[in-house]
């Protein structure tokens, strides 16, 4: 009988993970019915895959960073700290508890037909797993004990993840793991982490100088935030070419048009000459679109003003510096998170957004990374603790797979 399961996911690189994983599960087993309610954002990467999206989706002004800050009314531990209270003003007029209650309401109803719910994230796709009443495995990959020495789970997380449904507990990091099973989560365990299977380069031809280092630019993925990120990377740019040599090149997501680059161009009094580089005297950004594996491979340093795509360089061994933006997404508190996480291969100058100041101290701090061997291979040892190696999409899935056959197991006893 053919086995469904259903995928939740809450964002951007929970989205990722979690199509990673199911491209892993079909080439394993083809005959497995795959759907996905992608509680953030549009689930564009489910799309791609043509996986079918049983629930309304939407765009929120905030990206669906407020999902969890509603969530944690619940567990108001730092709620008004870590809150944005226009942001979270914005979400609920343009129908943020709407949406979520209509989500609820089609995970409930397809959730009966599952053999199996997949939540990948943090309490949110958790609860909505928890309300199916069916099987679920949670992938905590928005959440680690790096953070402040354990997990901090909020009641309601921690009493679905004891839940006698909930058939395992998948954690981004060995860390987490321990942790969880040290506190009483028999099911913990790490099997991998699937950001680090798409980082295959594509071969592009990056026209890279030999004579110089190269530090990759990653401004994030949501626009209009990420144009406002590049604008302060540029202004870095400046500041780095006047202390050391080094060349710089962008990694751009498709929605980061010609007209956003033009118009930044002019607004900061940079020069377009062609499509695919921005001049100012001897500073030359080069601008890349699909070529972001093959950028961090052959990147020295990174410049990240973004989430997963932070973490994958520090898997792969880079050393990154962070300047904080204006946000929503990248302020100094999503920075200083991040440093906790990632440890001693990402640093953040300045506590708020960037001001001429803070650019020019992180110039000096980039120039002498690009100099300091010793701290270049403390960062390849540091991202595969922190991060890990390829392979996690294959073993999760297999992972899903033994907990399919375990659950039919058990259903042809009873």
């Amino acid at each position: 009988m053919t086995k469904r399961v259903l995928f939740l996911s809450n964002g951007h690189g929970e989205d990722l993970n979690a199509t990673l994983i199911v491209r892993a599960l079909h080439a394993i087993d083809p005959s497995v019915d795959v759907a996905a309610m992608p509680i953030v954002g549009t689930g564009d990467a489910y799309r791609k895959l043509a996986v079918p999206i049983i629930g309304p989706t939407q765009q929120l002004p905030s990206g669906g960073f407020n999902y969890i800050n509603v969530v944690r009314l619940f567990n108001p531990v730092n709620w008004w700290r870590d809150t944005n209270p226009v942001s979270l003003i914005r979400d609920l007029f343009s129908g943020l508890i709407g949406l979520t209650w209509r989500q609820i309401q089609a995970v409930r109803r397809y959730g009966r037909t599952c053999d199996l719910l997949f939540a990948t994230g943090d309490i949110v796709p958790i609860l909505f797993a928890y309300v199916t009443r069916r099987p679920f495995i949670a992938f905590l990959v928005s959440t680690s004990s790096y953070y402040e020495g354990r997990v901090k789970l909020p009641w309601l997380a921690q009493m679905g993840l004891r839940s006698r449904r909930c058939c395992a507990v998948l954690t981004r990091d060995a860390f987490t793991a321990k942790d969880l099973l040290r506190r009483g989560f028999p099911h913990a365990r790490y099997a991998g982490y699937p950001i680090m299977d798409v980082l295959t380069p594509t071969g592009a031809n990056l026209n890279l100088d030999s004579t110089r280092p190269m530090i990759a630019l990653l401004p994030g993925s949501r626009l209009p935030e990420a144009q406002q990120n590049l604008g302060l990377m540029l202004q870095l740019c400046e500041a780095i070419t006047a202390r050391c040599a080094a060349q710089f090149h962008v990694a751009l997501v498709p929605s980061f048009a010609p007209q956003h680059l033009q118009a930044l161009a002019i607004a900061q009094g940079w020069q377009m000459p062609t499509g695919d580089r921005l001049c100012r005297g001897d500073t030359i950004v080069h601008l890349h679109y699909n070529a972001f594996a093959d950028i961090l491979h052959q990147c020295t340093a990174v410049v990240g003003m973004a989430g997963t795509a932070v973490e994958q360089a520090v898997g792969l061994g880079k050393p990154v510096v962070q300047i904080p933006g204006p946000g929503p997404q990248f302020t100094y508190l999503f920075a200083e998170a991040q440093m906790r996480l990632l440890g001693p291969s990402v640093t953040t100058i300045g506590c708020r957004p960037a001001t001429p100041a803070i650019l020019q101290k992180a110039a000096q701090h980039l120039c002498q990374i690009l100099g300091d061997r010793d701290y270049q291979a403390q960062c390849v040892l540091n991202g595969q603790e922190r991060v890990g190696l390829p392979g996690g999409s294959t073993t999760i899935a297999q992972t899903l797979i033994d907990t399919l056959k375990h659950l039919s197991s058990d259903d042809s006893r009873s």
